[in-house]
C-alpha cells in the first residue's frame, strides 16, 4: 500500500509546495507591476493631455531624445534592446537590470510628452520584467524560476494598463517561442496579471476602456468569405508594419551610427512630418483616433500609413515606448476604411481587424482571441477566432520583436531547429 501511495502523495505534495510558493512571488510581483503601472499610465495620460493643450512641444521631442540617450549611456545600458532583452532573458539568455524599469519608464513619458509616436504597453512589458527580475534576484531564484518570474512581471504591467489579465497572462508565455506554451507559468502569470489590476483599481487608475461590440452579422458562409478576406489583408499589413520597423531602424543605424545623431535626426523627422501633416493625431499613442473607428468607424483612408511611419521614425530613432497600442491603431483605421468595401460594416471590421494586424505582429494567436473576448466581450468570438487563424498562418515568420523564435513551423507540426543552419 506505500510502495503504491507513496508516489502519489509526494507528488501531491510537490504540488501544493509550488503551488504556495508561487502564489506568495506572483503576489509579490504581481503587487509591484499594480503599483507602478499605476503611476506609469498615470504619468502617460497625464503628459499626453498637456501635450494635447500645448502643441509646440513636439519642437522639444529632440531634446527629449538627448536626455533619453544620456540617460541610457550613464546606465550602461546604451545597448539594450527593448522589449526583445525581456523576451531573450526568459529562455534565459540574459537578466534584465532593475535599473532598467525606472529609464524605461522616464524616457516612455518624454517620448510621450514630446509627441513621440509611441504606445506605453510595450515599454510595459520591460518594466515589469525588470521588476519582476529584482525580486527574483531578491528571493534568489534557480534559472527555471527566474524565467518563470520574468513572464509574471510581463502579464503584470500588461494587465495593469489594458484590464486583459486573461490576455496578458497568456500573451507572456505565447510571444517567447512560437508553438511552445509553457503551462507550469500559467498559474504565477494569472495571479501576478489579476493581482496587478485589482492593485490598479484600488489605487484609482482605470484601464483603457474600448467599446462593447454588439452582435454581428449572422454566422454564415458569405460573411465567413468577408472576415477571412479582410484577415488576409490584415495579414499582409502586419508583414508591412514588420518590415517597415525593422528597416526603418536599421537604416538609422547605417547611416547614423552616432546614437545622439540618430535621435536628433529622428526628432526632427517626426517634427516635419506633424508640421507638413497638421492634426497631430499621430503623434503619442493615438488613442482618440482607434476610438473613433472603434466607436463609428471613422478612419481616414491613409491614417493607417501615416500612423506606421511615424512609429517607424520615432521608434527606430531610440525613442522608447511601445509597439502595441500604434498596432492597435493601424488596424482599427485600416479595418474601418477597408470593411465597407468588402461588405462589411467599418466598426465591425475595425475591431476584426485591429486584433487582426496584433495577431500577425506578435504571432499569438490564442493571446489576440482573448483580448477580443475581454476588449469587444463574447459576442462576435467566433469572427475573432477566424480572423486571428487567417493572421496567424499568412504572417509568417514577421514578427515585431527579433528576439522571438519560430519554434514550430505555422504550416505543419514540425519542429524549427534554430541551429540547423
Amino acid at each position: 500500500m506505500e510502495e503504491r501511495f507513496g508516489p502519489a502523495a509526494k507528488s501531491a505534495w510537490a504540488s501544493i509546495v509550488t503551488l504556495v510558493k508561487w502564489l506568495g512571488l506572483a503576489l509579490v510581483v504581481g503587487g509591484l507591476c499594480g503599483l507602478v503601472g499605476a503611476a506609469f499610465s498615470a504619468s502617460v495620460t497625464a503628459v499626453t493631455e498637456f501635450r494635447a493643450a500645448h502643441g509646440w512641444l513636439v519642437f522639444l521631442l529632440p531634446v527629449a531624445g538627448l536626455v533619453i540617450v544620456f540617460l541610457y549611456r550613464a546606465a550602461g545600458m546604451e545597448n539594450d534592446s527593448g522589449t526583445n532583452q525581456i523576451i531573450a532573458s526568459v529562455r534565459g539568455e540574459d537578466r534584465p537590470p532593475l535599473r532598467l524599469a525606472p529609464l524605461i519608464f522616464i524616457a516612455s513619458v518624454l517620448t510621450h510628452l514630446c509627441g513621440g509616436s509611441a504606445g506605453r504597453e510595450g515599454a510595459a512589458l520591460q518594466i515589469g520584467g525588470a521588476l519582476a527580475s529584482g525580486v527574483g534576484r531578491l528571493f534568489r531564484l534557480g534559472e527555471n524560476s527566474f524565467k518563470i518570474i520574468i513572464q509574471c512581471g510581463m502579464a503584470g504591467l500588461f494587465s495593469a494598463l489594458f484590464g486583459t489579465p486573461l490576455a496578458a497572462a497568456v500573451f507572456a508565455l505565447e510571444v517567447v517561442s512560437v508553438g511552445i506554451f509553457q503551462y507550469s507559468a500559467l498559474f504565477p502569470c494569472m495571479v501576478s496579471a489579476l493581482t496587478a489590476l485589482r492593485v490598479t483599481q484600488l489605487v484609482g487608475v482605470e484601464a483603457e476602456e474600448f467599446p462593447t461590440l454588439t452582435l454581428g452579422p449572422e454566422l454564415g458562409f458569405p460573411v465567413m468569405f468577408q472576415v477571412g478576406a479582410l484577415a488576409v489583408l490584415a495579414a499582409v499589413l502586419s508583414i508591412v508594419f514588420c518590415v517597415l520597423m525593422h528597416k526603418t531602424a536599421h537604416l538609422y543605424q547605417k547611416y547614423l551610427p552616432n546614437q545622439y545623431l540618430r535621435i536628433l535626426a529622428g526628432g526632427a523627422l517626426v517634427i516635419l512630418l506633424t508640421v507638413i501633416e497638421g492634426s497631430g493625431d499621430y503623434n503619442g499613442a493615438g488613442t482618440h483616433t482607434i476610438m473613433l473607428a472603434l466607436g463609428a468607424g471613422q478612419a481616414a483612408p491613409w491614417a493607417f500609413a501615416l500612423k506606421m511611419l511615424f512609429t517607424a521614425v520615432t521608434l527606430g530613432a531610440g525613442y522608447r515606448g511601445g509597439e502595441i497600442v500604434p498596432t492597435f491603431f493601424v488596424g482599427a483605421t485600416f479595418g474601418a476604411a477597408v470593411s465597407p468595401l468588402l461588405g462589411l460594416d467599418p466598426v465591425f471590421g475595425a475591431a476584426l481587424a485591429m486584433i487582426a494586424v496584433f495577431c500577425g505582429v506578435v504571432n499569438c494567436p490564442m493571446a489576440s482571441l482573448l483580448l477580443s473576448l475581454e476588449l469587444f466581450g463574447g459576442a462576435n468570438v467566433l469572427y475573432f477566432g477566424l480572423a486571428c487563424a487567417v493572421s496567424y498562418l499568412l504572417s509568417g515568420k514577421f514578427s515585431l520583436y527579433s528576439a522571438q523564435k519560430i519554434a514550430y513551423s505555422k504550416l505543419e507540426p514540425k519542429y524549427i531547429d534554430e541551429h540547423a543552419h
